[in-house]
């Protein structure tokens, strides 16, 4: 981390001064480009990066959430839960506003999110409160309980629908994009079971071990085994 800049950055991070920290990586952009910041971030801790991310969402933007690459954001945001944020609150705010920004390709950061080790167990938490919504979808096809259904699956079984997952022909939408487009859980799930699959799968079945262990395991669901289980936390310096 040579750059002045990010060094100065740094020094803000660790005496709690995030707000002049993301104005020095701001001054960057003024100075030499936006190109300059993305390029610098790569050499930017993970750990500084969420710091800085995490003071921001979508009420109050910042340069960093504007600029930050998919894998600058995969890179951070698994550290999340090392802040032990139960809410999920402040993961919430940075998803909606990073993944979802203008201009963005959400695909993208699904993907490298989902790449990184411990990144499917993170989309997991930011999806936890919507257990049963992302349970009713996998079968339906839809996120109303009430509304009509995809029932193309009613006579596969737990399995089987899991395995159709990695089968466009089967996993066509029934709701359009445009249904769902709500910047927001709804659109990640949506974006995550039509685009990335097997991304999908494996979150699903980390909700489902999770309710397993709460008791609270959806009628049918096939217990997890040992390959889908939650992969460990990255061996990474504490973003605390």
């Amino acid at each position: 981390m040579s750059h002045p800049v990010l060094v100065k950055a740094g020094r803000l991070i660790q005496v709690g001064d995030i707000v002049g920290a993301e104005a020095a990586l701001s001054s960057l952009v003024e100075s030499d480009g936006d190109d300059a910041l993305v390029v610098a971030l790569d050499d930017f801790p993970a750990k500084d990066l969420l710091a800085v991310l995490r003071d921001f969402d979508s009420s109050r933007e910042s340069v960093v959430n504007l600029l930050v690459s998919p894998e600058q954001f995969a890179r951070a945001i698994v550290l999340e839960r090392r802040y032990g944020d139960q809410s999920h609150e402040r993961l919430h705010g940075m998803i909606n506003s990073v993944v979802f920004r203008a201009g963005s390709d959400p695909g993208e950061f699904i993907e490298a999110i989902g790449e990184i080790e411990g990144g499917c167990e993170v989309l997991a938490d930011y999806l936890c409160e919507r257990g049963e919504n992302i349970e009713h979808f996998f079968k339906t096809a839809t996120f109303d309980f009430f509304a009509d259904a995809d029932e193309s699956a009613d006579d596969m079984t737990d399995e089987e629908r899991l395995d159709a997952l990695a089968d466009p022909g089967v996993n066509r939408p029934f709701l359009t994009h445009s249904e769902v487009n709500d910047h927001d859980w709804m659109e990640l799930a949506w974006t995550l079971r039509y685009q990335h699959p097997e991304i999908f799968r494996d979150v699903l079945l980390i909700l489902r071990a999770r309710a397993r262990a709460e008791g609270l395991a959806p009628a049918g669901s096939a217990p997890s085994s040992p390959a889908n289980r939650p992969p460990a936390e990255p061996e990474e310096e504490s973003a605390l």
